[in-house]
């Protein structure tokens, strides 16, 4: 498979980003959410475009009595507003809030194999309105948290019924690139403070940016979705989801390679 460099996925970004105009709100993703038990479908900010379906949402991840709940919180808008502080129940710096997505490489038949494509998840670790980007490709990257390409995702297809995702075992390479090569719908849900640094803060009134896209073995840009979580009361000058996300990607200077599984 060849190997593109972010730094010319920023470029293709740049010229074809009227190709993101298109987000949809509070939507179900398809097949349905396939990751644990209980989680429901709904409130994702999505696009889908050239056969690719992309969608993020924001979730109440820990509630006063510390479990997790099919609470979006969304705004209607790409927004999620969650209250500041550490989760009931939880150590700091576990925020009330965790952040969820969904690739689906395939969802009319018109795409491939999670393998066949590149992705770039961007997140502005900065609490406050300037923009302070951590970026990698979830599928195809070796996991920054393990070291290793095995990610612990729930992986299936069109056909995947609620919580029946398959997941590899965290050093098991071989399975996991079966798995992306054999489907076309990965998700998981993620804490904030695992990808965030070491230095997010779960008290702050902030606001981070999260944005995913998806690019085809040519570089182009298949499809890309963005959200915003505010916490508390947010930051100072928020500008808005989509503006966000063409910034998010146009500030993506790097020249490392997307390593892709082998």
């Amino acid at each position: 498979m060849k190997k593109l460099t972010i730094a010319g996925l920023l470029l293709t970004s740049m010229l074809s980003a009227s190709a993101s105009a298109g987000l949809l709100f509070d939507q179900d993703v398809t097949n349905n959410v396939i990751f644990g038990s209980g989680n429901l479908n709904g409130g994702f900010t999505i696009e889908q475009a050239n056969g690719v379906e992309l969608g993020l949402r924001g979730k109440l991840r820990h509630n006063a009595a510390g479990n997790a709940e099919n609470t979006f919180n969304s705004n209607g808008d790409g927004t999620y507003s969650f209250d500041a502080g550490v989760a009931p129940t939880q150590a700091a710096p576990t925020a009330v809030w965790s952040f969820e997505w969904s690739i689906n490489s395939n969802f009319d038949g018109n795409g491939g194999n999670l393998d066949d494509y590149t992705y770039i998840l961007g997140l502005d670790t900065d609490p406050t309105a300037a923009v302070s980007m951590f970026v990698f490709d979830p599928i195809n990257d070796v996991n920054p948290g393990s070291g290793v390409v095995a990610w612990d995702h729930s992986i299936g297809n069109n056909s995947t019924g609620n919580g029946a995702g398959v997941e590899s075992a965290s050093n098991d390479n071989g399975t996991y690139s079966a798995l992306i090569s054999a489907n076309n719908l990965a998700q998981n849900s993620w804490k904030a403070h695992w990808f965030f640094g070491p230095g997010f803060d779960p008290t702050l009134d902030a606001t981070y940016d999260i944005s995913l896209s998806a690019f085809d073995a040519n570089g182009g840009l298949a499809a890309m979705t963005s959200i915003q979580i505010i916490v508390g009361a947010g930051a100072t000058e928020v500008p808005e989801p989509e503006t966000m996300a063409l910034l998010l990607i146009g500030l993506l200077g790097l020249a490392a390679r997307k390593k892709r599984v082998q």
